[in-house]
């Protein structure tokens, strides 16, 4: 009779575990990289993501790829495999690849073709679609958006920020606040876009520049070395900010114009020469 009592509590237990899982691995499997990943099926309602029980979702390679708390889901054709980890009340969904060791997690959703990568860490309220890009130890949370085919990869940080069309936000660089960085800009290097500035066109920021407040830089404009440009600066065509040089409040900087050195320019227009002080 003992040995019944706990065998029976221990049939308990286990439908408790059983029943505590929220999916579980199906029988129907797909190749992927030469990785065998299976379909998942919920045991349960998940009325946040409008799962229902029965429901078929993605692919996993394995139940930790996805985890069983939370109301975190793959759906569709989405793939996670690898060491990949989706947990919290994230969602990936659509085609979406999650791959390597990357992190999706808070209420953050990765869809569309969007792949995220390596040691990449998606979180926050963060979305990545369309054709997006995340990889290597790049971060992109709060409320960031990156979509398009835009890049982010190296150890950049995007946070409360757009990167959209073609861009690339790359190397140690940050863009946060409500900057955007879109067509075919790139922020490299430990360069920061921040505030409400705007980087596009075929723009570039990198060394250890600034951007932020209002700016804009765009066309084939660059920003670098120990430079910083804001306030309601404009920086077009060719024109190049470098060195140590400030461009700031009302400026506009096109043309061929460089500034560079020391100089510091607070308004008005320059558009050809070399201002070097």
């Amino acid at each position: 009779m003992k040995h019944m009592k706990h065998l029976k509590e221990g049939l308990i237990k286990q439908r408790g575990i059983i029943s505590s899982k929220k999916y579980e691995l199906t029988e129907e499997t797909i190749t992927w990289f030469e990785r065998t990943l299976y379909r998942i099926k919920a045991l349960k309602y998940i009325p946040s993501m409008k799962v229902k029980k029965g429901d078929l979702g993605g692919w996993v390679e394995s139940e930790d790829n996805l985890d069983q708390k939370g109301n975190c889901w793959v759906g569709d054709n989405a793939k996670v495999y690898d060491n990949a980890r989706v947990f919290g009340d994230a969602k990936v969904y659509d085609k979406a690849v999650v791959g390597g060791d990357a992190e999706v997690s808070g209420d953050t959703e990765v869809y569309d073709n969007a792949r995220v990568f390596g040691d990449a860490q998606v979180y926050g309220n963060a979305k990545v679609y369309d054709n997006a890009l995340v990889c290597d130890e790049a971060k992109v949370y709060d409320n960031a958006r990156v979509f398009g085919d835009a890049q982010v990869y190296g150890n950049a940080r995007v946070y409360d920020s757009q990167i959209y069309d073609r861009a690339e936000v790359y190397g140690k660089s940050g863009v946060y606040g409500h900057a955007e960085v879109y067509g075919n800009a790139k922020v490299y290097g430990d360069a920061e876009v921040y505030g409400k500035a705007e980087v596009y066109g075929k723009a570039e920021v990198y060394g250890n520049s600034e951007v932020y407040d209002y700016a804009k830089v765009h066309n084939k404009a660059r920003v670098y070395g120990q430079s910083k440009v804001y306030g309601n600066v404009d920086v077009d065509d060719n024109a190049q900010i470098f060195d140590n040089a400030e461009v700031y409040g009302d400026a506009e900087v096109y043309g061929d114009a460089e500034v560079c050195g020391t100089a510091k320019i607070d308004s008005g227009k320059v558009n050809k020469g070399k201002i070097d002080k």
